[in-house]
């Protein structure tokens, strides 16, 4: 497999101390982007608190609360000049206290989580979606293989430990 270049711009706007270095989030958003294009790859990570991610999911989805990861594709404005634009695929912003609540929650170790949500917040970026359920099964089968491939478990495991 040929990994593409990957450029990660990495913004912490959390109050949590453990979060992902960029090096990690360049390997994980690089394994996804590598599974479903080529070519090279800019994403932008905004890791943030809850007040932020609540505020973006009731401003772009108007939905209430926060939220593990939204996604915000990068569209070249019309007339633009493609002057190496097509490599911008867009913005991720995580929810650091969610991600390592819903880890918790689910028996997952954190740091799987975290790559899960950069994984699946990229493919959103490259226009999977799991509206319906043939796109779901599409979207999440590249997600468990991509998570594989990264040395994580399936991330749509149930857990029996409890």
């Amino acid at each position: 497999m040929t990994v593409p270049a990957i450029e990660v711009v990495l913004q912490s706007a959390s109050n949590v101390d453990e979060v992902p270095d960029a090096d990690e989030f360049e390997r994980w958003i690089g394994a996804a982007v590598s599974a479903a294009r080529s070519g090279p790859a800019q994403v932008s990570v905004r890791v943030v608190d809850e007040a932020e991610s609540a505020g973006l999911n009731q401003r772009f989805r108007q939905r209430q609360g926060s939220t593990n990861v939204l996604s915000f594709p990068f569209e070249i404005p019309p007339g633009a000049q493609d002057a190496g634009l097509e490599a911008m695929l867009g913005d991720l912003v995580i929810c650091a206290p969610v991600v390592i609540r819903e880890a918790g929650a689910q028996g997952k170790p954190v740091r799987a989580h975290w790559a899960h949500m950069a994984v699946h917040g990229t493919l959103h970026l490259m226009g999977y979606d799991h509206i319906d359920p043939g796109q779901a099964r599409e979207m999440e089968s590249l997600e468990v293989e991509i998570m594989a491939m990264l040395g994580y478990a399936d991330p749509y495991q149930e857990n029996d430990d409890g």
